[in-house]
């Protein structure tokens, strides 16, 4: 399942680089997740320092 971003997101952009097939996208409010690329591999989860990325559709 893909991860999903919370509305706490701070939009720092450490997930960004994290993300081995690159779902994690830029955009001004918080990043946006390419469903189709995200395998729910959860490491970007491991690295927000603001808790805003779940696995699962949370969102």
């Amino acid at each position: 399942m893909p991860v999903s971003v919370l509305g706490c997101c701070t939009a720092c952009g450490a997930c960004l680089p994290t993300c081995p097939e690159r779902a994690l996208l830029p955009a001004p409010r918080r990043p946006v997740v390419d469903v189709a690329r995200c395998t729910g591999c959860l490491a970007c989860i491991e690295i927000c320092p603001a808790g805003a990325l779940v696995g699962g559709t949370a969102a």
